[in-house]
């Protein structure tokens, strides 16, 4: 492939990914290569390789002959998507409480600080969880378990993005922080397991109905 085409097929990916991410492209949606060719401005080759690679990552499967379409979102996706969540976020925040420094602190509480504001508009609430989480995973220090942390966290973002318009209650970050200012290695990651936990209960309840 020539690099100009690898260069199409990396902005298709990272379009049509951005759509799925923001719920523009829906669960149970059916996507054909023509359409999303056009929408993409682009051939049918860049959408066909992108959609490859989306596949891949199971984001979306393919329908011989037909196209692709966005699987629905089941209670075990769930339940299994947040179970690897807390396995890699118990280890961020207890890494945290054992090794951040006052700087590194300083920067969660300043992101957690907008959860005080009233009448907090749902895009704040998704940016504020994302960056605290991402934030968390490189105090870690850690590439291996970031790397992993930002994909997961990717998933949980879509999830976020789609309960939203049914229910738009946060879910709090200021125990976890107390915890790792206080250096109480267990209390952060027994916080941000019940963060977690939480989450998933909200989550549950959302999508079982």
């Amino acid at each position: 492939m020539l690099p100009e085409q690898e260069g199409e097929v990396d902005r298709v990916y990272r379009l049509l990914k951005g759509w799925i991410l923001e719920a523009r492209i829906r669960p149970g949606d059916f996507l054909a290569e023509a359409e999303l060719a056009r929408q993409c401005e682009t051939s049918r080759t860049p959408v066909r390789e992108a959609c490859n690679l989306l596949s891949q990552e199971k984001w979306i499967q393919r329908i011989r002959h037909k196209g692709y379409v966005l699987p629905p979102i089941s209670i075990r996706d769930i339940v299994e998507v947040y179970e690897y969540r807390k396995l890699l976020e118990c280890f961020t925040a207890e890494r945290a409480a054992a090794c951040a420094t006052a700087e590194e602190v300083n920067s969660l509480r300043d992101i957690v600080i907008v959860e005080d504001r009233p009448n907090l508009d749902m895009a704040e609430v998704l940016k504020t969880n994302q960056d605290f989480h991402l934030r968390l995973g490189e105090i870690a220090r850690n590439q291996r378990i970031f790397d992993q942390l930002r994909l997961t966290l990717e998933y949980v973002r879509r999830l976020d993005v789609l309960s939203a318009q049914r229910d738009s209650r946060p879910v709090p970050h200021r125990d976890i922080v107390r915890a790792i200012e206080a250096r109480n290695v267990q209390d952060a990651g027994r916080a941000m397991a019940e963060h977690i936990n939480v989450s998933r209960d909200q989550m549950l309840r959302l999508f079982s109905t």
